[in-house]
């Protein structure tokens, strides 16, 4: 039986990574003043492209129950998946897409390159939702034991942010880990096959690893990193559909109360769209809170300063950035387009 059950993980694993390589503190409800009064500048909308992974709950469950498409019934709605953060704001910035979610460290690295984009809301910390994994007869033991090792990660990731604190936490400088950088799918057969001594990595695909190959837990992001989710707009998008804006946040947060209060149906739609057997959706459901959508508070915004802190202390982005200049603002926004 249990084989059976290690064999059916372990596909359903490779099925969701497949997929993928193809293609959290809140200052309340999204029905807040500032964004009623942003909700009444917008202008009709035409399309709407969404970029998600499989950890962005909130909107899989809005793609599965066809909600965007019957509050936007004259717009074309397009949803388009991707296997991590990077290479979904790769396509915001250049203008293939309008909205997306991403974890903590792509922003951060976005900003950087100059790219146009805004924080338009988020939802709260994560922690236990993100890792670092090792093979379960893997001599690592302490976080200290990284140095010298190699590290399968998504560069530019909130895989990233989670691995620098850890080493910083050792007593390590970065120079003291091999960092690998590898996609998902490629960094899960990377670690079976043991080419890495250990591997950074986020929910969902942590939890089907957890299943699948029965690694060992070295480290989660408690204590180290807040794992927050951000949805990311264009600047036009947002400036041009406030409106929109309002109504997704909105929905999202609906989604959220739905994978709250209906827990087995919320599965069966998870896993329906991502291929992932039951067992690892109720999994990595366990450690997600609720996460309802709303704007970015100062306490939120400031965690995310010390990511893109982190990263400049050691050179992995060319500058400083502030990252309160590129978080959207309803009431800014409204205010400039009516003078």
């Amino acid at each position: 039986m249990q084989q059976a059950i290690t064999t059916g993980t372990r596909r359903s694993l490779l099925r969701v990574l497949a997929v993928s390589a193809g293609l959290w503190g809140l200052s309340g409800p999204i029905t807040s003043n500032a964004w009623a009064q942003a909700a009444s500048a917008g202008k009709p909308l035409t399309q709407l492209r969404i970029g998600y992974q499989k950890s962005a709950v909130n909107l899989v469950i809005l793609k599965q129950q066809a909600v965007l498409e019957k509050r936007f019934p004259n717009a074309q709605i397009k949803w388009v998946d991707f296997p991590a953060g990077p290479q979904l704001l790769e396509a915001l910035a250049v203008g293939s897409l309008e909205f997306g979610m991403t974890g903590d460290s792509p922003p951060v690295f976005a900003q950087a390159a100059g790219k146009d984009l805004v924080y338009a809301g988020a939802e709260p910390a994560k922690p236990e939702s993100s890792a670092i994994l090792v093979p379960k007869d893997s001599a690592i033991k302490t976080l200290t034991d990284l140095k010298g090792k190699r590290i399968a990660l998504q560069k530019g990731s909130s895989a990233q942010y989670l691995l620098v604190q850890a080493v910083e936490k050792a007593g390590l400088q970065w120079a003291d880990i091999q960092p690998i950088y590898l996609a998902p799918a490629d960094a899960c057969a990377a670690f079976e096959s043991k080419s890495v001594d250990a591997w950074a990595i986020w929910d969902p695909f942590y939890a089907a690893t957890e299943l699948a190959l029965a690694p060992r837990v070295l480290t989660t992001g408690t204590g180290l990193s807040n794992n927050n989710s951000f949805y990311l707009a264009s600047r036009v998008f947002a400036t041009d559909y406030p409106d929109v804006l309002a109504v997704l946040f909105e929905e999202l947060s609906r989604a959220d109360q739905f994978v709250q209060q209906h827990r087995p149906e919320a599965i069966k739609l998870i896993s329906a769209y991502s291929g992932l057997d039951a067992g690892v959706v109720s999994l990595f459901l366990q450690r997600r809170p609720a996460s309802p959508v709303g704007p970015i508070n100062p306490k939120t915004l400031q965690s995310q300063q010390q990511v893109a802190d982190s990263f400049q202390k050691l050179s992995l982005i060319p500058k400083r950035i502030d990252v309160a200049q590129i978080v959207w603002q309803p009431k800014a926004t409204v205010l400039a387009k009516t003078k």
